[in-house]
C-alpha cells in the first residue's frame, strides 16, 4: 500500500446538537479478559493531534442514523450476543432476530465469501456451501472444483476456495481439529496474531470477526465507512484505509463502536453522497434529501 504524506488539517464543522441517546451498547467481553485497546495492528498513531471524531460527534452521528434507519435487522442478533445478561433494548425492534451464536469458523468463512460481492450473493454462497457440505471436514476433503461450483454465485470462486481450504488445512495441522472457538479466551492482540497467520486474511476480515463473532470492541473499516469518515472529516484527506482503521479505533469510544459501525455501513449502502458514489437513481436521491450527515459536513460535499 502506497504511503501518503500526512498533513494535519482542522476541519470546520458545526457542533452537533443535543440528541437523545439510546441504551449504550453492552461492554465488550474483552474488558474482563484483558486490558487491551482494540484497533491498531501497530502501536503508531497515524494522525497525532487530529482531534476528530470526538465522543460527542460519534454519539450524534449514531443517534442521527439510528433515527433515520432504525437499527439494521441483519445485525440485531450480533448486538444481542454482546449483552452478557441478555438484556433487551426497547429502542430496537428485535422481532425475528436469531438468538443462536454463530461459530467463529462459520463467521470467518462467511466474511471471506462476502469480499468483493453483494451481501445477497455472499449469503447465497454461504448457504450453498453449508447445505452441500455438512461439515468443514467435508469441505477440506472435497475437490477444489466442486467447492468452486458451490460458491460460484458469490464471485471469485477459485480465489475464495483456495483461501478457505488453506485456512482449514492450516487449522487442522496446527490444532488437530477444525474449530476456532479457542479464540474466545484470548486477548484482542492474541486473536489478531492468530488470525493473521492464515493466508488471505487481512485486517478488515480480522476486525469483522472480532466485532461480530467474538463480541470485542473493534471498528472494521470497509469502503462505505472509509468514504463516510472522509466525508465527515473524521480523518485527514490523505488517510488511507489502514490509517483510518487505526485512527478511528483510537478515537471512537468502545461503547459506541458496534452500533456506529453497523449504522454507518448501512447508511453508506444507500446514501450516494456520503459514500462518495455517484448515482442518478431516484431512490438514492431521496436519501440525500433526508441525510442527517450532510448538514454536519457541508464542506465535504
Amino acid at each position: 500500500m502506497t504511503k501518503l504524506t500526512e498533513t494535519r488539517k482542522t476541519p470546520k464543522r458545526k457542533k452537533p446538537d443535543g440528541h437523545r441517546s439510546p441504551s449504550p451498547c453492552p461492554p465488550s467481553k474483552s474488558s474482563k479478559k484483558a486490558n487491551v485497546t482494540a484497533g491498531p495492528f501497530n502501536e503508531s498513531e497515524p494522525f497525532p493531534g487530529y482531534s476528530q471524531p470526538t465522543p460527542e460527534e460519534c454519539r450524534a452521528v449514531r443517534d442521527d442514523l439510528l433515527a433515520l434507519h432504525g437499527f439494521p435487522k441483519e445485525f440485531i442478533k450480533y448486538r444481542k450476543q454482546r449483552s452478557l445478561d441478555h438484556i433487551e433494548y426497547e429502542e430496537y425492534d428485535t422481532s425475528g432476530a436469531e438468538s443462536s451464536t454463530e461459530s467463529v469458523l462459520d463467521g470467518l468463512i462467511n466474511t471471506i465469501l462476502s469480499q468483493n460481492t453483494t451481501e445477497a450473493n455472499s449469503q447465497k454462497a454461504f448457504a450453498s456451501l453449508k447445505s452441500s457440505f455438512p461439515t468443514w471436514e467435508c469441505v477440506l476433503a472435497a475437490d477444489a472444483k466442486l467447492v468452486e461450483d458451490t460458491i460460484r454465485c458469490g464471485g471469485l470462486a477459485p480465489t475464495k476456495t483456495s483461501c478457505i481450504k488453506g485456512i482449514l488445512s492450516s487449522l487442522l495441522q496446527k490444532k488437530g481439529n477444525l474449530c476456532l472457538e479457542y479464540l474466545r479466551e484470548l486477548s484482542i492482540e492474541e486473536i489478531k496474531k492468530e488470525l493473521s497467520c492464515f493466508r488471505g486474511i487481512g485486517p478488515k476480515t480480522v476486525a469483522c470477526v472480532l466485532m461480530f463473532q467474538l463480541q470485542r470492541d473493534d471498528f472494521p473499516v470497509d469502503t462505505h465507512i472509509f468514504q463516510i469518515a472522509k466525508t465527515l472529516h473524521w480523518v485527514p484527506a490523505v488517510a488511507d484505509v489502514k490509517k483510518t482503521y487505526i485512527h478511528l479505533n483510537q478515537r471512537i469510544p468502545d461503547e459506541l463502536k458496534f452500533d456506529l459501525n453497523c449504522l454507518i455501513y448501512t447508511h453508506g449502502k444507500v446514501c450516494r453522497k456520503c459514500s462518495g458514489k455517484g448515482s442518478n437513481k431516484p431512490k438514492k436521491e431521496q436519501c440525500d434529501k433526508l441525510c442527517p450527515l450532510l448538514g454536519q459536513s457541508s464542506n465535504a460535499i
